[in-house]
């Protein structure tokens, strides 16, 4: 379902089919960026994308699963980063691997 601000909510599910956190984003991959930056950090991309975990977002409202293969690495920040910020930052990636629809 789609809020006033045009954002939608989605749902991490677990292997075991409970579901966990939230997040939100204009499309489902700007949510799943948002959670792949939750999972354990490697020391580089290339390492992060060979050990890529798959992740599970339901659109709240639908029976719409999407599935992405997610990454997440530790890097330095920027050099115009704001003072409050770290050196080190985690980023993420995703890869989408399709849809499914719930029979429940």
């Amino acid at each position: 379902m789609v809020r006033e601000d045009g954002k939608r909510n989605f749902v991490l599910r677990e292997e075991d089919g409970t579901e966990t956190s939230v997040f939100s984003g204009s499309m489902p991959r700007q949510a799943a960026l948002k959670a792949a930056r939750r999972l354990d950090p490697a020391g580089s991309e290339d390492d992060a994308k060979s050990d890529a975990v798959e992740i599970q977002l339901r659109e709240k409202g639908t029976d719409k699963v999407h599935i992405f293969d997610a990454w997440a690495w530790n890097s330095s920040a920027p050099e115009d980063k704001p003072g409050w910020m770290e050196g080190k930052i985690t980023k993420g990636n995703v890869s989408k691997k399709g849809i499914e629809h719930l029979d429940e």
